[in-house]
């Protein structure tokens, strides 16, 4: 928070209405957003939330893939999951993923029953998550880790951005000029001028957030990261003239 005075004496708000105190007439005005308007001796303040969004591209895909084997032992299933999974590495590396961004998420092995307690057999998975750090080569990775074989398991994508700090900046801005403009009308609206900044403090930011999922298969390039929002909300005080 950047606080440049302190705080103030006296606030007055109702629901998601704006109240001024202070003011001649009492009017009672109303926005989208909650509004106060203070006193502290004769100098005024109004309190305005604004709110900022900007529509950002994910340049990242995240592959949940890995492989599933049944087998009659133990031993056999952990062998051949093992075996599977090292071709599935394989093949991803084969594809461009970077031995840096494979990472094994998931190693299991257990029995199955035909009727408990008596055991079928053993099932074994093991999970490998690769990046994909250029969307433009997505397809090609899938199909690189589906031509693996019957263990290999897709278990979904998701789509990020490597670096939100551009759109957050452009978030804050939006956000903080909206935050003005509603000032600014209020102080109109009350005849008053709108003085210096107070007080700032940014509320809430809402980084991209990833998508799960396989787009539809409408051409080759099947895959799409779509867009994503980064939201950020900011709290202002400003002095009334």
């Amino acid at each position: 928070m950047i606080k440049m005075s302190q705080a103030v004496a006296s606030a007055v708000l109702v629901s998601t209405g704006l109240f001024f105190a202070g003011l001649s007439g009492g009017t009672a005005l109303a926005d989208s957003e909650p509004s106060v308007v203070t006193a502290e001796g004769s100098r005024p303040q109004i309190t305005i939330v604004g709110e900022g969004t900007v529509s950002t591209t994910p340049d990242i895909m995240r592959l949940d893939t890995g492989v599933e084997v049944r087998r009659p032992t133990a031993g056999a299933a952990f062998t051949a999951a093992r075996t599977a999974a090292a071709a599935l590495t394989r093949a991803l590396l084969a594809a461009g993923i970077a031995a840096r961004d494979l990472r094994t998420d998931e190693l299991t092995l257990g029995p199955e029953y035909k009727e408990y307690p008596t055991i079928s057999g053993y099932r074994a998975t093991q999970g490998v998550e690769a990046i994909v750090r250029d969307i433009d080569d997505a397809d090609d990775v899938v199909e690189a880790a589906a031509a693996v074989g019957e263990a290999v398991r897709l278990n979904g994508i998701s789509f990020e951005v490597s670096d939100n700090r551009a759109p957050l900046r452009l978030a804050r801005d939006i956000a903080f000029r909206d935050a003005q403009s509603r000032a600014t009308q209020y102080a109109r609206l009350a005849g008053r001028g709108l003085g210096r900044v107070m007080e700032i403090n940014e509320q809430n930011v809402t980084p991209p957030t990833p998508v799960l999922g396989f787009a539809a298969a409408v051409d080759r390039a099947s895959i799409s990261p779509g867009r994503r929002n980064v939201s950020v909300s900011v709290r202002v005080v400003y002095e009334l003239e």
